[in-house]
């Protein structure tokens, strides 16, 4: 029989990269503070890294050694478990859209639950709360459209949005025309002002 330590690191090496483990998840195996000390002791041995209070993550190995997993997969492993819609910071979607060339320095996504930092390795990553209008359209390009715009702002909607307009599907384009009534008056008039032009 293994013993609880062994029972969690079998359990995290055989998570995808990312996978986020919760001590809750193993209670049945212990008391609270047995589990508590588990992942303590584990972390201190550098054979899971503490992202988040109750959040671990394998740490991955490489040919040169190990290292934190990739942030994108953590975030994404993260809403899964807490059923909240994360995606990338409007910088990021701007740069992906093709609005901008400026690659963000700092790994922000926003989230529609609360606001953490989450710890990688040397580097931390910021989950910001988002008002419930930049992720009405969810995750897909339309989505990612409206918070490239908000991170854009007003003085640069209208040339952004011809750009969009060229670079997004038509079903993408027409869900974003079809939301703006969820989205801010000026983004929604440039939309609407972009799409009679057509």
């Amino acid at each position: 029989m293994n013993s609880l330590p062994e029972t969690i690191l079998l359990h995290a090496r055989a998570l995808p990269e990312g996978g986020v483990l919760s001590p809750k998840e193993f209670l049945h195996l212990g008391t609270r503070a047995a589990v508590d000390q588990a992942f303590s002791r584990l972390a201190k041995e550098h054979k899971l890294l503490r992202v988040a209070r109750g959040a671990y993550v394998a740490p991955v190995a490489s040919r040169f050694g190990s290292r934190a997993p990739a942030p994108e997969k953590v975030v994404e492993a993260l809403a899964v478990q807490s059923g909240e819609l994360v995606v990338p910071h409007g910088a990021s979607a701007a740069n992906a859209l093709g609005l901008t060339q400026q690659v963000p320095t700092r790994e922000v996504y926003l989230t529609s639950g609360r606001s953490r930092k989450l710890k990688l390795g040397r580097s931390e990553v910021l989950v910001k709360h988002a008002p419930r209008w930049m992720l009405a359209l969810g995750a897909g390009p339309a989505g990612a459209a409206v918070r490239a715009l908000a991170w854009m702002g007003p003085n640069h909607a209208n040339r952004s949005l011809s750009t969009l307009r060229r670079n997004l599907p038509e079903s993408e384009w027409q869900t974003l025309v079809s939301g703006r009534a969820a989205l801010p008056s000026w983004m929604a008039q440039a939309i609407g002002r972009e799409a009679a032009h057509g």
